[in-house]
């Protein structure tokens, strides 16, 4: 999203980026009931309300310390604030996704032939400590991602922003608590003792940090000509969106010793379901919005990148001219009527829904269960809008 020094483009871009990050899934109430009582529902199968972070890291007298310093930053715009209230009001059941799809593909699958029977007696709820232990691991490696991308580009502050130093503060505390979390979540891994499982989750922070990488460094203003495709789309989305969950769940296969068609299976759902879930996030301004009202949505959202490439380059430059206030800010309902009146929408709706299938597909070869049947929902529930 960087371009020429004084590009006003650019500058409308990477602030509609910075300020959409957090776009929630499911924004309707309908679908947002919908969500949570699958959600809800699931919870029950695995024994008890899964969390986005360990009680201990949330006790612990570092993470009290970042809390503390983190109230210095009311008042200002710093995207940490709203980082650190999602934490607390997660009201639409969106931050424990991860771990409960683990517990619950771990539950599903249940203990493997060539497991010993020493083994099976630790099992809680069908699920081995283990495999929970990965869960646990596995949302502190998002939620310390999800506190690094509340760092600011200070290039783009503004007074309104807050004073410069707050600023400042404030992104040195998202890197410090940041690498908190995942110096957390990198020792408890290291704790379960095994080797293929550690290669998978450092792999997949791997993936999360090129991920993240795309994100900042992709020159919107430069690639909206005929290169920008479905299928790069894709392969960014799952670096920054799927890779995580996707070998999370192989991983929770390999604790349990199954077969590498388990583990292949595992990963082909959280594959499919992260990324029908971020088509479904991208798509909520799009199905959603009423006439004349407004609403703000990301320019790298799935429908705008695939509206980009069926109208090229110069129509999509000339739709962002006109889409222009006299303030030099974007208009986003004549934008969203620009984006809506092409396929881009019904082609991410097509892509959302294929997704959703294909993690439905993988779960069959699952044993019938509660479980199983939870994963069914949730994978039904990210192609509902």
């Amino acid at each position: 999203m960087f371009s020429a020094p004084g590009s006003s483009l650019t500058r409308w871009l990477s602030v509609s980026v910075r300020g959409l990050r957090g776009l929630s899934l499911f924004s309707s109430s309908e679908s947002s009931s919908n969500w949570s009582k699958v959600v809800s529902d699931a919870e029950k199968i695995v024994g008890y309300p899964t969390s986005f972070m360990s009680l201990r890291c949330l006790l612990s007298d570092e993470l009290s310390n970042v809390a503390m310093h983190v109230r210095k930053l009311v008042g200002t715009q710093h995207p940490l604030l709203n980082t650190a209230r999602g934490f607390v009001y997660d009201s639409k059941n969106n931050l424990q996704m991860r771990g409960l799809i683990v517990l619950l593909l771990s539950k599903a699958a249940g203990p493997s032939h060539a497991a010993s029977e020493l083994l099976t007696k630790d099992m809680v709820s069908g699920i081995y400590p283990s495999q929970r232990n990965l869960a646990e691991i596995t949302e502190l490696i998002h939620t310390a991602f999800l506190v690094h991308r509340g760092i600011v580009n200070l290039k783009d502050w503004t007074v309104s922003d807050g004073p410069l130093k707050d600023m400042q503060f404030g992104n040195k505390m998202a890197v410090l608590s940041g690498d908190f979390l995942l110096a957390n979540a990198c020792t408890g891994l290291a704790e379960l003792n095994d080797t293929k499982v550690v290669e998978l989750i450092s792999s997949a922070i791997a993936d999360l940090v090129q991920g993240i990488y795309y994100e900042n460094y992709y020159n919107v203003e430069d690639g909206l000509g005929d290169g920008t495709v479905l299928t790069p789309w894709e392969d960014q989305a799952f670096l920054s969106h799927g890779a995580l969950l996707a070998k999370s769940c192989q991983a929770a296969m390999q604790l349990a010793k199954h077969d590498r068609e388990a583990q292949r299976l595992a990963y082909l759902y959280g594959k499919h379901l992260s990324l029908g879930h971020k088509l479904n996030s991208d798509l909520q301004p799009f199905v959603k919005s009423r006439l004349g009202e407004v609403t703000s949505f990301s320019l790298s959202a799935a429908p705008v990148v695939f509206h980009r490439q069926i109208v090229g380059k110069e129509k999509w430059h000339q739709q962002l001219e006109e889409a222009k206030t006299l303030r030099n800010q974007l208009d986003y309902t004549k934008l969203l009527a620009a984006v809506k009146s092409e396929k881009g929408v019904s082609s991410a709706v097509d892509l959302c829904r294929y997704h959703s299938n294909r993690a439905l597909e993988a779960i069959q070869a699952f044993p019938s269960s509660e479980a199983r049947s939870a994963l069914e929902n949730i994978a039904s529930a990210v192609n509902r809008f």
